[in-house]
């Protein structure tokens, strides 16, 4: 977690049901007070009802929490699941720690290197064979004092500057400014959010009033695109993607430590054997299931299945999510698709609303490990401790890169349809904060994950839950999006997979600088004006559309550009049948155009992308026009 001190609660650890002071409680009436305290008495009866759902099968359920690791222990995976294990002492990956590093921002290696001395501490105190200081990776020779104890001497201004700053923010509060709700913000996504965070370090960083409930008050953000556009989750190549949990993970490390936050993980939870083919079955393994009956399943069918069901009878029934069904039956219900769901004998028609809600809920918290992972819970629900509303956000993107893919796909589909039931508020009385509260307990609380949790916190850490899974489903646009500077990163390992860079700099920041003023070198140097490139199509058509880029040139251009040429000259038609018509003609919108190759696997561009930036970044990339997957085809 951010810090291992602020975990989840035991179910039985209700608090008492009055109201606690707010400190912006001078801005909050009375009505708006009212039905915040309503809403925790929600969360605190779905925590009974989750008790009592499981006091007959003898389990305890508890905010997740699981044994932190030792120092030295938590460093060393760290460094591993960062993709920098040659620094442990395993010269079998050595190139690719280099490349890796090679990637790296100032703020991002600052963090690197702080996990490495302490686990080098570590392994010194306990008298074992010392480990390669990160120095010798490039050639270093010389001193063998570590990198901490030469900070005393010779600090490097940034990293002083980081640790003289968190230091202080032990002792020192943030200097906290409400933000001014329903206003919009813009969110940028170019610069590491670490290295933002650097520059704040100084400032006075805005908070969002906690009373203010109701979703229309919240901050809007808007997402600050640079001239190659925004690239959501989905848009990049399995191989690509593959390469972004990693870096997230260094990311969201260097951003707590610039915040003064620990980052701490947990050791991953040892899944229990089941018999069951549905309920608590592991993500993958129910995937892998599906897999089998429909290729390409990402999210669980079962969890498809009732959602679905909810969408088509449920979405206006009062109360659905918060008020319980019938215990007996959702057991009964839940043995009865065990037997006959993937035999398509299961009859959905006769199943009453609240129990589906209560079959959904409980799909969610019976799965071996929580849906937001044993490592990551604590760090979810530790994201309420960041005072700044935007930097919680920027933790959160990063949290949701880190989680793995079918984690991901599941809890995104939740999410839609948490936001489908927000969207008809005025029927089901269910606003944003009512299913967010709903929803908390069984998404951070598990069984099997005890913790103790600090006397007269429960509420605190209630509420916080709630406002994370609020933010998951008020923002999931924006937080379903890889951030620009972690594309450029993929984009740079792809480069040095091919082009080897000499490393022979003393220190990592050293290194890092030479690069990056390599990197600001290049890119002052003016790039062709107008480029005439081709665009390729061939699922669709035989011939290429010939394109001239200029500074203006957008990909949306281009696909009506090629919607102009294929209507009025006739072009040889590959495949009609992957054309959608309307009124004679094909729309832009069931068109995408493609990036693929040179330093990108494949990439689904933004429409507002400039081709001509583009074409300079990555000169040896295709560009392919294909049709929108996930546009309706016509017949």
């Amino acid at each position: 977690s951010l810090s291992t001190r602020h975990c989840p609660w035991k179910m039985n650890q209700l608090p008492p049901k009055t109201p606690v002071a707010s400190p912006v409680s001078e801005s909050t009436n009375s009505r708006v007070e009212a039905l915040d305290n309503l809403s925790m008495d929600s969360f605190w009866l779905e925590v009974e009802n989750i008790k009592q759902s499981t006091e007959a099968e003898q389990e305890e359920c508890s905010l997740a929490d699981v044994k932190t690791q030792e120092e030295g222990e938590a460093e060393a995976e760290w460094l591993q699941d960062a993709g920098l294990s040659e620094l442990l002492g395993d010269p079998a990956s050595e190139q690719d720690n280099l490349l890796l590093l090679s990637t790296l921002t100032r703020t991002q290696a600052a963090a690197v290197q702080r996990r490495l001395d302490t686990y080098s501490r570590s392994r010194r105190r306990r008298s074992r064979h010392p480990v390669r200081d990160v120095r010798d990776v490039f050639g270093a020779v010389g001193s063998q004092d570590t990198a901490a104890e030469k900070e005393e001497s010779s600090p490097d201004p940034l990293w002083h500057n980081l640790r003289t700053s968190n230091t202080q923010r032990k002792t020192q509060d943030y200097s906290c400014t409400v933000r001014n709700p329903g206003k919009e913000e813009t969110f940028n996504m170019d610069v590491a959010y670490s290295e933002q965070a650097a520059v704040l370090l100084k400032g006075s960083f805005l908070s969002e009033s906690r009373k203010l409930k109701d979703g229309n008050a919240l901050t809007r953000f808007k997402i600050l695109k640079g001239r190659l556009g925004v690239t959501r989750i989905g848009d990049l190549s399995a191989q690509d993607m593959k390469k972004i949990p990693t870096l997230a993970l260094i990311e969201l490390t260097a951003l707590c430590d610039i915040l003064g936050f620990e980052l701490k993980r947990n050791k991953a939870a040892k899944l229990k054997t089941t018999e069951k083919r549905l309920f608590g079955v592991p993500l993958n393994t129910l995937l892998e299931n599906d897999q089998k009956l429909l290729p390409n399943t990402k999210v669980p069918l079962l969890l498809q299945a009732l959602l679905s069901c909810l969408e088509k009878r449920g979405l206006e029934t009062e109360g659905i999510l918060r008020v319980s069904g019938s215990q007996t039956r959702i057991k009964s219900l839940e043995q009865k698709l065990e037997r006959d769901f993937y035999s398509g004998l299961f009859c959905w028609d006769e199943v009453h609303q609240n129990d589906v809600s209560g079959l959904l809920k409980r799909f969610i918290r019976e799965l071996p490990a929580p849906l937001l992972t044993a490592e990551y819970l604590p760090a979810f629900a530790a994201v309420q401790n960041i005072p700044d509303l935007k930097q919680r956000l920027q933790a959160l993107n990063l949290l949701i890169l880190i989680l793995p893919e079918s984690n991901r796909n599941t809890l995104k589909a939740l999410l839609e349809f948490l936001s489908k039931v927000v969207a008809r508020e005025n029927s089901n009385k269910m606003n944003l904060w009512n299913v967010s509260t709903v929803m908390a307990p069984n998404l951070f609380m598990h069984k099997g994950l005890p913790n103790k949790i600090p006397e007269g916190k429960e509420k605190q850490l209630a509420e916080g839950a709630a406002d994370v899974v609020r933010m998951m489903i008020h923002y999931q646009d924006l937080l379903w999006t890889v951030s620009s500077f972690l594309v450029a990163q993929v984009r740079k390992l792809n480069e040095s997979n091919s082009k080897k860079y000499q490393f022979c700099d003393k220190r990592i920041k050293n290194l890092l600088r030479k690069i990056h003023a390599d990197k600001e070198k290049v890119e002052k140097i003016q790039g062709e004006p107008s480029k005439i490139v081709k665009v390729h199509a061939s699922l669709l058509l035989k011939d290429s559309l010939e394109v001239h880029l200029n500074n203006a040139t957008r990909v949306a251009d281009v696909l009506r550009q090629f919607q102009k040429n294929l209507c009025q000259n006739g072009w040889n038609i590959v495949n009609t049948v992957n054309l959608l018509k309307c009124n004679n003609s094909m729309e832009c919108t069931n068109l995408l155009l493609y990036e693929v190759g040179g330093n990108i696997g494949e990439h689904c561009l933004d429409p507002d992308t400039y081709l001509l930036d583009l074409y300079h970044i990555n000169p040896h990339a295709e560009w392919i026009i294909k049709q929108n997957p996930s546009y309706p085809r016509m017949f």
